[in-house]
């Protein structure tokens, strides 16, 4: 048995942002709600910078360019978030070793202060 199943260009024709979802309304009539927790960038930005959107790539996605986010009409479709960017190590390289001439790393730490 042969079934063709022909995939849909997944398009956004509108979005909607409040405090708690953004919602995206597809070409086709679907419309699907995601929380506004998926996107750290907008979760942490000003109402007046969720609002300030532009619809990119015919349809395929929207920018925030107040905050430099991107969300796709696929990632939003298949539930997929935005990955927050890791903390970095906090490395750094000692001096020389003047008897030896080899660079040490030494991990840069908080310090707490008694009070």
């Amino acid at each position: 048995m042969n079934i063709a199943v022909q995939i849909q260009d997944v398009r956004i024709k509108d979005i909607n942002i409040t405090s708690d979802t953004i919602t995206a309304y597809f070409m086709d009539g679907r419309a699907i709600s995601v929380p506004l927790a998926w996107s750290w960038r907008l979760s942490e930005a000003t109402p007046k910078q969720r609002s300030n959107c532009e619809i990119i790539g015919d349809g395929h996605g929207v920018h925030w360019p107040d905050v430099d986010e991107d969300i796709s009409a696929e990632g939003m479709l298949y539930g997929i978030p935005a990955p927050r960017p890791q903390a970095s190590s906090k490395l750094r390289l000692k001096p020389e070793d003047k008897r030896t001439g080899a660079k040490g790393i030494q991990r840069i730490t908080k310090k707490t202060v008694s009070r």
